[in-house]
């Protein structure tokens, strides 16, 4: 019958479709932020070339810099997209730096085409030290967070 729990309507075309939109939405949500970040680095990546700072220390200074936080922020915002689908946080940490070095790679392999530029595998090591610094970070926010909602003691002891 039309009142039996199997008949509930969730199964109509139009709540399909609202469940479907929502899908859509949630998953523009988490990953719009990464893919938005990737298509930064990715125009930055594309100039033949970039603005330079007065004298050459400072200057690869804060382009190393640059990278670092870039990948960082990039790592981020993957654990962002992915924490719904890796429960394990050791497990999410590993693989969102894995993939920012895996772009890391493929943006170093990118500037192979661009004139003026050059791909450079020192700079997806720097790229590779900000993810993880990007992960360590968060590691330690969360212990922090978690530590604080236990007894005094414990925090005192654990810092």
């Amino acid at each position: 019958s039309m009142h039996d729990k199997r008949y509930s309507g969730s199964d109509l075309p139009e709540n399909r479709a609202g469940r479907s939109r929502g899908a859509i939405g949630r998953f523009l949500w988490r990953w719009l932020p990464p893919l938005v970040w990737m298509g930064l680095i990715y125009f930055f990546s594309a100039q033949p070339d970039l603005p330079r700072a007065p004298g050459p220390w400072l200057d690869t200074v804060i382009k190393k810099g640059g990278h670092a936080l870039s990948y960082g922020v990039l790592t981020c915002l993957y654990r962002r997209a992915l924490r719904p689908h890796i429960r394990d946080s050791r497990t999410l940490r590993i693989v969102c730096v894995g993939l920012s070095v895996a772009y890391a790679l493929s943006d170093e392999y990118h500037q192979t085409f661009v004139p003026g530029r050059n791909g450079n595998l020192f700079d997806v090591a720097v790229d590779g030290i900000g993810a993880c610094a990007a992960m360590l970070l968060e590691r330690w926010l969360a212990r922090r967070r978690s530590l604080s909602g236990a007894d005094p003691q414990q925090v005192s002891a654990a810092q």
